[in-house]
């Protein structure tokens, strides 16, 4: 699966001194820099190098300094990493291009040379933005077809941790959750109910989210 070759493309990127953190804003990773201002750098994973891959990287290209591209490559040697055209292609983009071998070893196949342009500010931002309220790095990079663990629903999440025990006012849970009222008010999964003014107390979906996301 894609979510294998997230940890040795994480720690790759970490040497390279980003904070990585997987699915956020339907990137694989996402890494920040401690710089001001922060350099992006957002890679895409595949089993196999192809065309989808590429078609990523172009739709991220709006939004990062530096793109990748990361698959698994070919143990016979003739995956789309041994094509020259498919590497050409990759550095006219200016993408950069990982190989990934069963072991987990990581391998530049092209470099990321070429500054990427920022013509989508507004998506630039919501990205970092997620990026740096996510709380660790909850998601792995690749999955498919399973709730992610946000930003919001980790406040979410801390919100239901404080009912647990029984009905409580905002003003008590804001201090662990600043966006408490907001969440409350909004209750988008359901998990909260208001006892009274100011009070909100846990819905049996709230229990059923607490035991489901117990791990994280």
């Amino acid at each position: 699966m894609e979510t294998s070759l997230y940890l040795p493309v994480k720690g790759f990127l970490e040497t390279a001194g980003y904070t990585v953190k997987g699915e956020i804003g339907g990137c694989d990773l996402v890494g920040l820099s401690d710089e001001d201002p922060s350099i992006v750098v957002i890679c895409e994973l595949k089993l196999s190098f192809n065309l989808e891959l590429i078609l990523q990287a172009v739709d991220r290209a709006s939004v990062a300094d530096e793109v990748w591209i990361a698959a698994r490559v070919s143990a016979k040697g003739k995956g789309r990493e041994a094509d020259k055209r498919y590497r050409d292609l990759c550095r006219r983009l200016g993408f950069g291009m990982l190989g990934i071998t069963d072991k987990g070893e990581v391998s530049v196949i092209v470099g990321s040379v070429t500054p990427m342009p920022r013509t989508n500010p507004k998506r630039r931002s919501r990205l970092m933005r997620e990026h740096q309220r996510r709380k660790g790095d909850p998601a792995v990079g690749g999955s498919t077809r399973t709730p992610l663990m946000t930003a919001y629903r980790q406040q979410a999440l801390g919100c239901a941790s404080a009912l647990a025990g029984g009905p409580l006012k905002v003003r008590e849970i804001r201090g662990s959750v600043p966006e408490a009222a907001k969440i409350l008010q909004g209750n988008v999964y359901g998990w909260f109910e208001r006892v009274e003014r100011g009070v909100y107390g846990l819905t049996p979906s709230g229990h059923e989210a607490l035991a489901r996301w117990a791990q994280a």
